[in-house]
């Protein structure tokens, strides 16, 4: 197995599928692992690996969607494709309310479960780069001083230097210098660039 590669975990209690579904996911040229209960998987959850879940719903102790409420906890927690056969209506809308990528019947169209997986994986990457770009940002965030951020949170509201420096009780001219160098730490040169990063990070304006 290439370690660097995106890993499709299967999770069923009926060993005839959980082989099924690794042996189609090998054919198709992907890495697969796969484990007899929800808890085996929690055990070996690891939020570093790459790929998605493909999760049965209904299992003896823990169940598909009991697992899935687990992994919503974690902080990059998998993709997740549900198959089932014996989903129902309010099943399906509480898992696709958590998050799930897609709800299948059971017996599965091989090319519909690969295509599924394709997808999940897909948006893997995409959740991992972006968790990675709000985490980059965050860092460049606790460069600031509490008196950066707060000209921040002014800044974004759209306030100009004289108007900031009356709400603070200071002159503007200290305004433009922590607006310069908070603006040299995040790595922007606008404002609109400002407040992008503002918001991708949860930063509220002060206004």
């Amino acid at each position: 197995m290439n370690s660097n590669a995106p890993v499709v975990c299967v999770v069923d209690d009926d060993s005839s599928v959980r082989k099924a579904v690794e042996r189609l996911v090998r054919s198709a040229g992907m890495n697969a692992i796969a484990y007899p209960s929800a808890q085996e998987y929690l055990t070996s959850f690891d939020a570093d690996r790459a790929g998605c879940l493909v999760l049965d719903l209904a299992m003896p102790g823990v169940s598909g969607l009991d697992l899935q409420e687990a992994l919503g906890l974690q902080v990059g927690g998998p993709p997740i494709i549900f198959m089932t056969g014996y989903g129902d209506v309010p099943a399906t809308v509480q898992a696709m309310k958590r998050g799930a990528v897609e709800f299948l019947t059971k017996p599965v169209d091989d090319c519909i479960l690969i295509e599924a997986i394709r997808s999940a994986i897909e948006k893997d990457q995409t959740d991992r780069v972006n968790r990675a770009e709000v985490a980059a940002v965050r860092r460049r965030l606790e460069s600031l001083t509490p008196r950066e951020l707060e000209v921040l949170r002014h800044v974004i509201s759209g306030r100009l230097n004289k108007q900031i420096a009356a709400d603070l009780g200071t002159v503007e001219k200290t305004i433009k210098v922590h607006r310069s160098r908070l603006m040299e730490k995040l790595q922007v040169k606008s404002v609109a660039a400002l407040v992008r990063l503002a918001a991708r990070a949860g930063i509220v304006p002060a206004f």
